[in-house]
């Protein structure tokens, strides 16, 4: 495989140099992808936005992937619009039970929640929905209950969430990481650049900091209203010795004030990268996964395709 070039430092002028995707074969549209691999017999499933959350497997990240079906066919019981075309699956497997958090929305509406489907397989209708896990917006509210992330920290769950609504937000986790705790959501990441709102939070955890990785910029509809250049989506991180906050960008800038370090941008024939997750793999290590753009098959939102990429550490930073 080609292991991850460590990005060049930035010179005026100079765009960072990132290593392509690795290859994918098979079903590779996808947008917003989860990932997970069965702890019984190693196989991949890879879930994404769309058609109650539909999930492909393989035996290899490479695949080929092969379309199954979707986790809730008969759409979420949460009473929103938008419950049969279900977004930006999040996936764990806790105690012997895989965990799938999805967003009810529609898109540009701030009406909007998160819900929970589990499984003890991840086989097809094996998974039952138990709705809303208490995270919801409405219109007039801070924040959109869309993009869930749960990350246990101390002990203790936490769901990380948000977009373009004063960005990403977190809210403590019951001990199951089912339901949320009672207490209020807070913020935890802010751009006030309104062409580089903020969504799509990933949390992941290495050596002794939490990584916030998240989704920059305008994600959607290059075939009809391409944005300026560097103004489409990109992948960027800040960091923080503690899950709920504090979190600062590799010059020191906090992550709620406009802070934020490049993972992934536009390069080459990749095109808005974003939709990221953050997956351990037990061959290739730590690696970045994501949906871009390929221009050489076109920048419609059904063309976006499955990337990942090998993290490297080197640093303390994450680079591609």
């Amino acid at each position: 495989m080609r292991y991850a070039l460590t990005a060049l430092a930035a010179l005026p002028g100079l765009a960072l140099a990132y290593s392509n995707p690795e290859s994918c074969s098979g079903t590779c549209v996808v947008s917003d992808p989860g990932l997970m691999r069965r702890v019984s017999d190693g196989k991949y499933f890879r879930f994404s936005t769309g058609g109650e959350i539909t999930f492909a497997t393989s035996d290899s990240l490479f695949g080929p992937w092969t379309g199954v079906g979707s986790v809730v066919p008969g759409g979420s019981r949460i009473d929103l619009s938008g419950n049969t075309d279900l977004w930006a699956p999040d996936l764990h497997y806790i105690e012997g039970t895989y965990y799938c958090f999805y967003a009810v929305s529609t898109f540009g509406s701030q009406s909007s929640a998160i819900g929970l489907a589990t499984s003890t397989t991840m086989e097809l209708n094996s998974w039952t929905d138990h709705g809303s896990i208490g995270v919801a917006s409405s219109s007039g509210k801070l924040y959109n209950a869309i993009d869930p992330n749960l990350i246990k920290a101390d002990g203790t769950f936490y769901m990380n969430f948000g977009s373009f609504y004063d960005d990403i937000y977190q809210v403590k986790m019951n001990s199951a990481g089912t339901k949320t705790a009672g207490s209020a959501a807070y913020n935890i990441a802010y751009n006030a650049t309104s062409t580089h709102s903020e969504e799509g939070a990933y949390m992941y955890q290495y050596g002794n900091y939490y990584y916030l990785f998240f989704s920059s910029g305008a994600c959607c509809g290059y075939d009809t209203d391409r944005p300026a250049a560097g103004e489409e989506y990109k992948i960027m991180v800040c960091r923080s010795t503690e899950a709920t906050g504090n979190f600062v960008d590799k010059n020191g800038v906090a992550c709620r004030e406009s802070g934020g370090s490049p993972v992934l941008e536009s390069h080459g024939t990749v095109y808005g990268p974003g939709g990221q997750g953050v997956y351990d793999d037990p061959k290739y290590g730590t690696i970045l996964y994501y949906h871009y753009i390929n221009t050489e098959i076109g920048y419609a939102d059904g063309d976006k395709q499955f990337g990942w990429n090998v993290i490297d550490w080197s640093d303390g930073w994450p680079s591609i």
